[in-house]
C-alpha cells in the first residue's frame, strides 16, 4: 500500500481543491503517472503517484479543501478494487462464528449486508468517508442527486433528517426550484483574485493617472516591418513588445515605481520583471516575462505567446508567475475604452492599456482624425508622488509614439 499525498506546493500555499481525479478506484497506474490535478491560489498542479498499482480508495471528492500533506489516495498492488477485498476477512472468520450463540451472528452478519449494499450503492469518496465515521450505511441514504448519486451532504442530512425536513427551510429552496436563480461557488482562484484585490484596495493608498497616445507611428511601424519580423524571427510583432520596451525604460528612469513596501522599508528593484496580465476561463493570470531589459523585441513577442498559451491550457508553473516587479494589462482586446487597473500584489504600478479609436485630435493648427489609446497608471501614492506618476506615463507615451527610439535602444 502506499499513500498519495499533497506535495509541498509553494512557500506561500498551504491547501488546495480537488479540481479533477484523473484516476478512479479500481483503475491502473504507473509510476510517475498523474492521478488527481489541484486547484491552488495560482495555479493548477497534477499530482503524481510514486508507486505502480492499482487506486485502492479516493480519500477526497472533486471540490474539497485538502492541505499540504494530506493523505488523499490509497494505492495498492493487484488489480482489484478495494470494494471487492475488503470484506475478504471476514469469510475467513465465519466458520469460528458459526459456533458461537445466535446471538453472535447476528451483529456479523448485518454488518456483511451492510458493507455489501454500501459498496453497490454510487456514492463519493467524501460520502463514503463520511459514512465510514458515522457508521451509516450508504444504501439507507436518500441521495438528493436525480441520478442516485450520494454526496457528502446526503450523509450529514441523514444524520439530522428531522431538521432538515424541518417547515421553515422550504421557502429557502424556491428561488432555485424556480430557475430565477442559482448558487455557484467561486473556484478556489477567483477566491483568492477577490481576496487578494479587496487587500490590495485597502491597505494601499492607490491612485490613477491618465494620458493618451498617438498610436499613428507605431502601427506604421508595425505595418512595415511585420512581415520581414515574421520571417526572421518566427513569431508575430504585436504592441505588446512595444509597451513592456517603453516601461523598462521608463523603469529606469524612475526607479521608485520598480519597487515595494516591506515595513518601514522600500525594496528598490534593480531587474525588469515584467507581468503580463492574461485572462483565462479561471479568472485572471499574470505570468513574468523574465530579465525584459535583456530580450529584444522577437523574444519578448515570443515569451508573451508562449505564458498566453500555457494560461490558456492552464499549465502555468509557479515559477512562471512567482515574483515580478512591474504589471502591464491590456483591456483594449476586450473592447475597454478607459479603465483604472488595480494594483498586482506587492507592486507599486501598473500600467492599463486600452482600445485603439479613431479620434479628431489636434495636429498643430490641423485637427487630424488619429488612432488613439488612453492610457492609465494605477499607483501606491506611500511611494510615489505625481511628479513621477505623471513622469512614467508621459515617457511611455513618447517613446511609444516614436518607436524608433526604442528600436535603437534596444
Amino acid at each position: 500500500m502506499a499513500e498519495i499525498r499533497v506535495p509541498e506546493l509553494a512557500e506561500s500555499i498551504t491547501e488546495g481543491t480537488i479540481a479533477k481525479w484523473l484516476k478512479q478506484p479500481g483503475e491502473s497506474v504507473e509510476q510517475g503517472e498523474f492521478i488527481v490535478e489541484l486547484e491552488t491560489d495560482k495555479v493548477n498542479v497534477e499530482v503524481i503517484s510514486e508507486e505502480a498499482g492499482v487506486i485502492q480508495e479516493l480519500l477526497a471528492a472533486e471540490g474539497d479543501t485538502v492541505e499540504v500533506g494530506q493523505v488523499i489516495a490509497i494505492v495498492g498492488a493487484g488489480s482489484g478494487a478495494p470494494a471487492q477485498s475488503a470484506p475478504a476477512p471476514k469469510a475467513e472468520e465465519a466458520p469460528a462464528v458459526k459456533e458461537a450463540p445466535a446471538e453472535t451472528p447476528a451483529p456479523a452478519a448485518a454488518a456483511a449486508t451492510e458493507e455489501s449494499s454500501s459498496d453497490r450503492t454510487i456514492a463519493s469518496p467524501a460520502a463514503r468517508k463520511l459514512a465510514r465515521e458515522k457508521g451509516i450505511d450508504l444504501a439507507s441514504v436518500s441521495p438528493v442527486d436525480p441520478m442516485g448519486r450520494v454526496r457528502a451532504q446526503d450523509v450529514q442530512a441523514h444524520g439530522t433528517a428531522p431538521k432538515a425536513a424541518a417547515p421553515a427551510k422550504a421557502p429557502a429552496a424556491a428561488p432555485a426550484q424556480d430557475g430565477r436563480e442559482t448558487r455557484e461557488k467561486m473556484t478556489r482562484r477567483r477566491q483568492t483574485i477577490a481576496k487578494r484585490l479587496l487587500e490590495v484596495k485597502q491597505s494601499t493608498a492607490m491612485l490613477t493617472t491618465f494620458n493618451e497616445i498617438d498610436m499613428t507611428a507605431v502601427m506604421e511601424l508595425r505595418k512595415r516591418k511585420k512581415d520581414e519580423f515574421f520571417e526572421k524571427n518566427d513569431v508575430r510583432l504585436g504592441f505588446m513588445s512595444f509597451f513592456t520596451k517603453a516601461v523598462v525604460a521608463a523603469l529606469k528612469k524612475y526607479p521608485y515605481v520598480n519597487s515595494e513596501i516591506d515595513g518601514d522599508d522600500l525594496i528598490m528593484k534593480h531587474y525588469y520583471d515584467i507581468g503580463i496580465a492574461v485572462s483565462t476561463e479561471g479568472g485572471l493570470v499574470v505570468p513574468i516575462v523574465r530579465d525584459a531589459d535583456r530580450k529584444n523585441f522577437a523574444e519578448i513577442e515570443d515569451t508573451i505567446g508562449e505564458l498566453a498559451k500555457k494560461a490558456r491550457d492552464n499549465k502555468l508553473t509557479l515559477g512562471d508567475m512567482a515574483g515580478g516587479s512591474f504589471t502591464i494589462t491590456n483591456g483594449g482586446v476586450f473592447g475597454s475604452l478607459l479603465s483604472t487597473p488595480i494594483l498586482n500584489g506587492t507592486q507599486v504600478g501598473i500600467l492599463g492599456m486600452h482600445s485603439i479609436q479613431k479620434r479628431p485630435v489636434a495636429v498643430g493648427d490641423n485637427i487630424e482624425i488619429r488612432p488613439m489609446m488612453y492610457v492609465a497608471l494605477s499607483y501606491d501614492h506611500r511611494v510615489i508622488d505625481g511628479k513621477d506618476s505623471v513622469g512614467f506615463l508621459k515617457m511611455v507615451k513618447e517613446l511609444i509614439e516614436n518607436p524608433e527610439d526604442l528600436l535603437l535602444g534596444s
